[in-house]
């Protein structure tokens, strides 16, 4: 009787806290917060230590552009946490954004958080841990490949297996679904970022020319793409120099762009080859039906599914708002805290 009137009084939220955005959804409202992980940091008064300055949006706006007093910092890593107390502080800070007016006798919110397949035991209780500081009643844990799938609307409980790649900002997480649990799971940390710092570090040896973070992702945005046949023409971008430190402007091609990501992208098929090859034989029969979905913000870059298409002989399909895939399938598991379902991980 208690726990129902706490349930009645608390909210339940599940987070996608991702390398590149953290997205909340509330139970009943659905996504109601889409920001960058993104925190900025200013040194106090005192000179011995930093305070957080702006999160999120207000934070990404500043990047590459702050004076020497301030930096804007990613406290997730890999899709881990990789600075612990700024971590806590920005969780802190979604919480307490996606929070309404508070009740009388409201308690603290139950969250759902979604972890990289390959993240280890000591990642996962860190990243608990910074839930829990940062004022949850209680944590339940869900691996991303699981929430992409379930958020891409696949028949997860299923006998017959499912097969997802989702592409986010740290890492990439393959994972093979059927009867609601990961008969196979990996992650790899070549994804969105890895993409961008290669076409960052292409710019400057080829053209001598220094970038931002935030203009080789315009980059990848507009001209990268996966495959020859989305080949999408060329684009100006603007830069320093690494001559003469001058402002300097110059011509890339899409062709150009993705020949540079040629490498990282074959990381990410060997991936999907290796969990072909790793699959029971007869779930991967399966896939001669059901097929691939791709799902995270790399599904978007062009041609990528053509790519896998072509080396994995299998249907290759976008699933519908990719970006949004992982945070919806975490915010369904919200709907099963009370019962033993597979794929919540209730590992401590």
């Amino acid at each position: 009787m208690f726990k129902k009137l706490l349930g009645f009084f608390s909210s339940s939220i599940a987070i996608d806290l991702g390398t590149a955005n953290t997205l909340v959804y509330m139970h009943g409202k659905g996504i109601i917060l889409d920001e960058p992980s993104m925190v900025a940091l200013a040194v106090d008064k005192s000179g011995m230590g930093k305070k957080i300055l702006a999160v999120g949006q207000e934070a990404k706006v500043m990047l590459g552009k702050t004076p020497g007093q301030i930096e804007v910092v990613r406290p997730m890593k890999d899709g881990v946490i990789a600075d612990f107390n700024v971590t806590e502080q920005m969780i802190k800070y979604f919480i307490k954004k996606v929070s309404a007016q508070k009740i009388l006798m409201s308690v603290p919110p139950t969250i759902v958080i979604c972890v990289p397949c390959g993240s280890t035991q000591v990642e996962r209780r860190a990243i608990k841990d910074a839930a829990l500081a940062a004022g949850a009643r209680r944590v339940e844990l869900i691996e991303e490949a699981m929430a992409a799938a379930i958020g891409a609307g696949l028949p997860v409980e299923s006998p017959r297996a499912s097969m997802v790649v989702d592409i986010g900002g740290g890492t990439t997480e393959v994972g093979v679904i059927s009867l609601g649990g990961l008969v196979y799971a990996n992650s790899i940390r070549v994804a969105g970022d890895r993409l961008d710092e290669v076409i960052s570090n292409h710019i400057r040896a080829r053209h001598g020319l220094l970038i931002g973070e935030a203009t080789a992702e315009e980059i990848k945005k507009q001209i990268g793409s996966a495959h020859p046949d989305t080949d999408n023409g060329e684009m100006e971008i603007r830069g320093r120099s690494v001559y003469d430190g001058l402002p300097k402007k110059i011509i890339v091609t899409s062709s150009e762009i993705r020949e540079a990501l040629h490498d990282a992208l074959d990381q990410m098929v060997s991936a999907v080859k290796q969990a072909l090859e790793l699959t029971p034989p007869e779930l991967a029969a399966d896939m001669i039906d059901s097929g691939i979905v791709l799902t995270g913000g790399g599904a978007l870059l062009r041609g990528l599914d053509i790519l896998f298409t072509e080396t994995t002989q299998l249907k290759v399909v976008v699933a519908d708002e990719p970006l949004l895939c992982v945070a919806k399938g975490c915010g369904m598991a919200l709907d099963h805290l009370s019962d033993q379902r597979v794929y919540l991980n209730r590992n401590k």
